[in-house]
């Protein structure tokens, strides 16, 4: 009997053994964070004074290499959701909306990568024929979800426009319209602007562009093509764009007198990509490729959102991860991502395999303000949600809601106790607020984790996840960093 009992006693201490390995948040209470539930918010009401946007001009001597100046400029812009534009929306409408936009974004960047992986040659900077690229950028549903006014032309034309990490070319809607959607400002007019300049088709600018054609005048035209199926076509230019006080000029844009699809109210785009022709290539030199962003989370405080220029983008104590490159794109923002913890414990089967970008271009991680909700990769999701979801074992579960599939009832809650959540960058390993990973989707108390499983290989971090850290771009470093609490 002696031995019997032995044997058994073995046997489950081995037992016990093999799930302390494969489970080690099994071996250590879950490293929790307390979560203030709030319910979803109405858009704060917009309010800018054009006041502010009577500006000193700053010219550029070059096109794309403006030359080099001891005086660098540093510029501050306040940031707003689109939402904001739609402010008479019920909050419940407006989140459905932001998903819809969200499925069409996310798919949108999937296609791009997976066209451009498929093409045998990297995207090349030279003239195509005819208009048959497809850009991720702009206005259209799935396009950015945070714009800021600017001012256009001389004298400036202050306009809403939206700012897009995901895309390189910058445009606006010209008059005369052929066909152009609604919008909350004025059509801008070129022939009033004194900068207003067409690009001759010959010229590098106009091959810089994917997709180029020529006028009767033999003047540069542009076209860039959407997901969905939206276009933007008319005149590639060059005007001068004033930031408050400051103007900077030529910037080469799109003057898009042909407009059509799902677009929202703001007047054009500002391209913040890597390529080429986005605004931070094009003031290389006067911003030093430096820029960041502050995202607020609205449904907890009526600050604005911010957006920086130049050396004060770059934030003190900031964490960095090296920036890596896409051989066959160079509009999106490449990082690394190591792994994920949940609870103070670094999920085991998400490992760097699971993020890793192949020589073709195939998967990888990417940084993208116009996303919404994190897509991780199926594999790493999967593991990533059943940890929370046993560390978040004593919260009452909700039913799935739309592509969510880890939801609380919270309702009645004031406050409540859920696992930390830590993205482990190379170099950086970043502690998300629980804000920023169990989010309201509605006005009665559901709450659910924001994250998302993609079939896709490629991982994309959302700005739910980037809320209230200022997000770095140091281009010039090859690096993005995050600072924690970077909106004060």
């Amino acid at each position: 009997m002696g031995g019997k009992s032995k044997n058994k006693l073995l046997f489950f201490s081995s037992i016990a053994l093999l799930l302390i390995s494969f489970y080690p948040a099994f071996s250590s209470p879950f490293e929790l964070q307390t979560l203030l539930p709030r319910p979803l918010q109405s858009p704060p009401t917009l309010s800018w004074h054009d006041s502010e946007f009577e500006s000193n001009s700053i010219e550029e001597t070059s096109q794309f290499d403006p030359v080099s100046s001891n005086t660098t400029l540093e510029v501050q812009l306040e940031l707003h959701h689109v939402d904001a534009l739609s402010s008479e929306d019920a909050p419940e409408r407006l989140f459905d909306l932001r998903l819809q936009r969200d499925a069409l974004r996310s798919g949108t960047i999937y296609s791009v990568v997976s066209e451009a992986v498929a093409r045998n040659s990297p995207r090349a900077a030279g003239r195509r024929s005819g208009f048959s690229s497809s850009i991720i950028s702009g206005l259209a549903q799935g396009s950015g979800e945070y714009f800021t006014r600017l001012g256009v032309g001389t004298p400036a034309r202050n306009l809403y426009m939206v700012l897009d990490t995901g895309s390189d070319v910058v445009w606006v809607q010209c008059s005369p319209c052929k066909k152009c959607y609604s919008q909350s400002d004025p059509i801008f007019d070129p022939t009033k602007s004194r900068s207003f300049a067409g690009i001759p088709c010959g010229s590098p600018l106009c091959r810089s562009l994917d997709s180029s054609g020529c006028s009767r005048r033999r003047m540069c035209l542009y076209q860039v093509s959407y997901g969905d199926g939206s276009i933007t076509f008319g005149d590639f230019s060059t005007e001068t764009l004033s930031f408050r006080r400051t103007s900077v000029g030529p910037v080469a844009l799109g003057c898009g007198h042909d407009n059509e699809g799902l677009f929202v109210g703001a007047a054009g785009l500002l391209g913040l990509g890597r390529g080429r022709l986005s605004f931070p290539s094009q003031t290389a030199r006067r911003f030093n490729r430096k820029f960041s962003y502050c995202l607020v989370d609205r449904s907890a405080s009526s600050k604005p959102s911010s957006l920086i220029f130049g050396d004060a983008a770059i934030p003190r104590g900031a964490l960095f991860t090296p920036l890596l490159t896409n051989p066959k794109l160079d509009t999106f923002y490449y990082v690394e991502l190591l792994g994920i913890s949940v609870g103070g414990t670094r999920v085991p089967k998400i490992t760097p395999s699971l993020f890793t970008m192949d020589q073709e271009g195939n998967g990888g991680v990417i940084i993208d303000s116009g996303t919404s909700v994190t897509r991780l990769n199926q594999p790493a999701y999967i593991a990533m949600r059943d940890a929370f979801r046993l560390g978040a074992r004593n919260l009452k579960r909700a039913p799935d809601f739309s592509l969510f599939d880890t939801c609380f009832d919270l309702s009645g809650q004031t406050s409540v106790r859920v696992p930390t959540v830590v993205l482990h960058f190379r170099g950086a390993d970043v502690s998300l607020p629980a804000t920023n990973y169990l989010i309201p989707v509605d006005s009665s108390g559901t709450f659910c984790l924001a994250f998302a499983g993609t079939m896709s290989g490629m991982t994309i971090i959302g700005n739910i996840q980037q809320q209230g850290f200022r997000v770095a771009y140091d281009l010039a470093g090859s690096r993005i960093g995050f600072a924690p609490r970077g909106c004060a």
